[in-house]
């Protein structure tokens, strides 16, 4: 059976490669006659990618036994006739087809030697190959591609080694291949290798990946070539000058942003130097040396009266922590050679900038402030910025004036930052904001906003118009929301403006009554953002989180409030315990924490910590202390200060976050005042405390979260409570009756059971709540400590799929964390919100029976006989197997593609109460759109990348949330370029 796939083409003089059929494993293009260089194109999509048919064998037999070279499997020329084929990503967890950490395989593997049980497959073997069109591989400077894997990899290219990863237990002495190698390192994780150009061939080529488990008992396998890109050897006419017809202008406001992995990827941007420039490239090549890659990069728009063009690219398959250097521009007017560095994920330590609004004085104060920061922060991987960068959103020259004073650290470093209310002054629909950053395209949908995407399921007017909101935001809040995980570091930005025009859909259904979204859209964008945020702390694989957004939920200056976003986001922040909350909005400075956070000692709370900046020239008056919205919300202001501009550095460490404000600027009439610490509570009282110097230490906090899940937040002085691995830490519950030691914190314990009953195994450090926070013995010692009683009960909300959200309830107003196991297995740990005396945990589980317990430890004491629940099961299924998709084309006027999605083979949900994911790219564009399905069909009309000129390409891709369901990419060929332009399949 032939797939016939197509693929987007770009001319950069170099070579041809056609990915025309996927036959038996392999991407065959139709070899023509001899070309010339400047005959052959090379495609812009992978020749190998997530999806990518490979044959592979998983019956533990070695493919080479008996022969003299052991890798002679990985040769061009084996057999391979009698192995299995399917489509990558491969994968198993206890001998099912679930979820391998983050990543969901679609095909499985056997697991199991004898096909039930231990001891596992030692190694499996893949093989698939691409061809080239004759005198391509000449015009190729390397392939670049990118594989995830557990537990070790070796792959090979026409049968030699190009990449190996964590294979050092592979012993090449021994005559088998079935070998044991790797590490028990928990997640898949990624590694990104170089095919060398000579290893490559016109015709057939094959790649062969040997994919190894560190053990016997290994309890799960995955393997995706995820992307493999052919990179051309640079031309002669793209040299710098070879163009004299190009007018020779620098690029300016060239800048980095995030991806969401920025170990392996990386976004630029940046404004033409001349209106003449209608195309922008990135070159980027490693500092240490290496292929140098030439990438397009996309038009996206021009803004503001300023006829120069602006431009974005997102480079993938880089090495993690590497240097590389990078220009953009195009041939014959490039930008200077800039550096910068991926991130490493072996790492803990670096420093981030946060600033407040720059917004006035961007000629004068900015820089300064910028400069300062920049000195203070040596080891920064880059900057946030909680929103008002400029005054007006439509003023190019404050545009201009901001990017000038951030012209080194943006080149190098990433930014972060969020849109901010005077973003959307003379531009409402954010057009500056979106042609000069380049963010993830990870924003809200309706798999992200929990419930509340119920509310737009059904044929009713309200439930239209839920839908309509939901699509529109879905689209709309691109760049202005989105997380980006660093080093063990989620950065997340709220867009906390809530303005009409930007949020109302251009067709907006008919709708009458309170129950109409459209009575309450300041509210709903609240909690539509809400409970993204909620799904994707419960989600998110780093210890520490941050969030940044513009109004601040808790105002500082005289005269503003935010009840709307404290009604709405305060409680995620607390309940998820989030790290850090960085805003701006008010042009004072603030920080301090919500009261339910504060202990008995004096200077030490277990919360967010809750920051408002400025770092810009204009003030404003801090509200009286009658009308301190900090004091009326159950809130208080460790420190605040007016008339005075800071930027803050945030020191990352493996157990530590140490946030610290300098001043950069004050006038005449700076103020700041400190709480008085005998006075924290319900009303504090504030003193005068002098402003320091320019340049001195302002603020100071220090965060520390132990393994354990202790967190403490310290003011200087004040001594850090000890949590760690070989402290003494919060002891787990002892047995439930001591009878039988299964019941106890681990269940190794049976031997003591009768301690159990009393208490008294503290003493001996053997009953740790699951032999992590007590290893050493040393768990209860502390005679201070006293046993704390409380009913835990667990309720499990259970849901299609794999992924389950368990709540557990203890008594109110006892801080601590409630641990959850399933059959004596580690779960994970949540903190316990005061207010409600709830955790909740959210995790995706294998495919099967589940039985959850969990049990409450409190942060200064031992939990006692009770506070433990009693079990909750439930089945975790997958939500569907597979699903097959076809999409039709119907032309529209104006050259726009009207599509009609249809899913078969749903199993397990209701089509008419699902969505579907519609991904469109053309060369230059890629946008994702939300299509609501009714019996299993809907249609999306796709204005912003639908207009082409004859011949060009559009990818089509239809995916079903939830179930990783998709199918597969369809290329569509505008034929005419008429009002009734006519699309058809090719």
């Amino acid at each position: 059976m032939t797939n016939e796939v197509r693929a987007p083409w770009a001319t950069r003089g170099g070579a041809t490669l056609a990915l025309a059929a996927l036959l038996g494993g392999a991407l065959v293009v139709p070899v023509t006659g001899a070309a010339s260089a400047a005959e052959v194109e090379i495609p812009t999509t992978p020749v190998i990618s997530t999806g990518t048919t490979w044959k592979y064998l998983d019956t533990n037999v070695d493919p080479s036994a008996g022969d003299a070279d052991r890798n002679s499997w990985a040769a061009p020329g084996f057999d391979d006739s009698a192995w299995k084929q399917a489509a990558s990503a491969f994968g198993v967890k206890n001998n099912a087809l679930g979820a391998v950490g983050p990543y969901t395989p679609v095909t499985k593997l056997d697991h199991y030697i004898d096909g039930t049980f231990q001891p596992a497959i030692p190694t499996y073997f893949f093989r698939t190959t691409f061809t080239l069109d004759t005198g391509v591989a000449d015009q190729l400077e390397a392939a670049v591609g990118n594989i995830v894997y557990d537990d070790a990899v070796r792959i090979y290219v026409n049968g030699e080694k190009v990449a190996n990863f964590r294979d050092g237990r592979v012993d090449d002495t021994l005559e088998s291949n079935l070998q044991y190698a790797g590490e028990n390192g928990g997640n898949p994780v990624e590694g990104s290798f170089t095919v060398p150009a000579d290893l490559l061939r016109d015709g057939a080529n094959t790649v062969a990946v040997a994919l190894y488990q560190d053990r016997a008992a290994s309890s799960d396998a995955y393997f995706d070539v995820d992307s493999l890109t052919l990179t051309p050897k640079a031309d002669d006419e793209e040299e710098p000058g070879g163009d004299p017809t190009v007018v020779v202008a620098a690029p300016t406001r060239v800048i980095l942003t995030p991806t969401k992995n920025p170990a392996t990827s990386q976004s630029f941007s940046w404004t033409a130097g001349d209106v003449s420039h209608e195309i922008g490239k990135v070159e980027i090549v490693p500092v240490a040396g290496g292929a140098s890659r030439l990438v397009d990069a996309t038009a996206v728009g021009k803004v503001n009266g300023n006829q120069n063009q602006h431009f974005s690219a997102t480079i993938g398959g880089l090495t993690k922590a590497t240097a590389y250097k990078y220009r953009v521009g195009l041939p014959g007017s490039w930008s200077e050679w800039f550096e910068f560095t991926t991130a490493d994920p072996k790492k803990t330590d670096f420093q981030f900038v946060y600033y407040g609004d720059a917004q006035i004085g961007l000629d004068t104060t900015w820089p300064g402030v910028v400069a300062q920061a920049e000195a203070k922060a040596p080891r920064s991987i880059g900057s946030v910025h909680a929103g008002d960068l400029i005054d007006t959103g439509s003023n190019d020259t404050q545009w201009r004036n901001w990017f000038k004073g951030m012209e080194h650290s943006a080149t190098s470093t990433n930014v972060m930052a969020a849109p901010g209310n005077h973003e959307y002054s003379g531009d409402n629909l954010l057009k500056s904001w979106k042609a000069h950053f380049e963010y993830p395209l990870n924003q809200p949908d309706n798999d992200s906003i929990g419930d509340l995407a119920n509310l737009a399921v059904g044929d009713t007017d309200v439930a239209r118009q839920y839908a309509a909101y939901y699509a529109h935001w879905a689209e709309f809040a691109a760049e202005t929301v989105y997380y980006s995980d660093y080093q063990n570091v989620r950065f997340i930005t709220l867009n906390a403006t809530r303005d009409t025009t930007f949020l109302r859909p251009t067709v907006l259904p008919s709708c009458s009554g309170a129950d109409c979204p459209s009575t309450k859209v300041a509210d709903l964008w609240t909690q539509y953002q809400a409970e993204w945020l909620d799904y994707v702390l419960k989600n998110s694989p780093s210890k520490w989180n941050v969030v940044t957004f513009h109004q601040p939920v808790y105002s500082t200056s005289s005269g503003r409030d935010e009840p709307v976003l404290r009604k709405y986001w305060v409680p995620v922040f607390e309940e998820n315990d989030i790290d850090l909350v960085l805003m701006g909005h008010d042009h004072t400075y603030a920080r301090g924490y919500k009261n339910t956070s504060k202990t008995e000692t004096t200077g030490l709370t277990s919360g967010p910590v809750y920051a408002v900046s400025n770092s810009g020239a204009k003030h404003y008056n801090l509200a009286t202390e009658a009308n301190n919205v900090w004091t009326n919300n159950g809130a208080t202001q460790v420190l605040r200060g007016e008339y005075v501009t800071t930027y803050q550095v945030v020191d990352v460490s493996k157990d530590q976050l140490v946030y610290r404000s300098y001043v950069a600027e004050k006038t005449g009439s700076a103020k700041s005042f400190k709480v008085v610490p005998e006075t924290e509570g319900e009303r504090p009282t504030y003193a005068a405390a002098t402003v320091p110097a320019v340049g001195e230490l302002f603020d100071e906090v220090t965060v520390t979260k132990y393994a354990s899940g202790a967190k403490y937040v310290t003011e200087p002085g004040v001594e850090i409570p000890t949590g760690g691995t070989g402290e003494p830490g919060p002891a787990g519950p002892p047995g439930k009756d001591g009878a039988d030691g299964k019941d106890g914190a681990d269940g190794k314990d049976g031997a003591d059971g009768k301690d159990g009953a009393d208490g008294e195994d503290g003493a001996d450090g053997k009953d740790g709540a699951d032999g992590k926070d007590g290893a050493d013995g040393k768990d209860g010692k502390d005679a201070t400590w006293s046993p704390i009683a409380t009913t835990t009960s667990l309720a499990i909300k259970t849901q299609p799929g794999l992924k389950q959200s368990l709540t557990a309830t203890v008594s109110k107003g006892i801080a601590g964390s409630v641990i959850f196991a399933d059959r004596g297995e580690w779960v994970g740990a949540a903190r316990v919100n005061a207010d409600t005396g709830t955790a909740k945990l959210t995790r995706t589980f294998s495919a099967g029976s589940h039985s959850i317990i969990a049990w409450f430890v409190p942060d200064n004491g031992w939990s006692a006989a009770g506070s433990y629940s009693t079990a909750a099961t439930f089945k975790a299924a997958k939500l569907q197997k597979s699903a097959s998709a076809k999409v039709k084309a119907t032309a529209l006027k104006g050259r726009k593609l009207k599509l009609t999605v249809s899913l078969a083979g749903a199993t397990g949900v209701k089509p008419a109460a699902q969505t579907a994911t519609v991904t469109v790219q053309t060369t230059g564009a890629k946008r994702s759109y939300t299509v609501k399905l009714k019996n299993g069909s809907g249609t999306v009309k796709l204005p912003k990348v639908a207009k082409f000129k004859a011949g060009k390409k559009v990818t089509v891709r239809v995916s079903l949330p939830g179930s990783k369901a998709s199918s597969a990419s369809t290329v569509y060929t505008v034929k005419k370029t008429v009002k009734t332009a006519k699309v058809r399949l090719k």
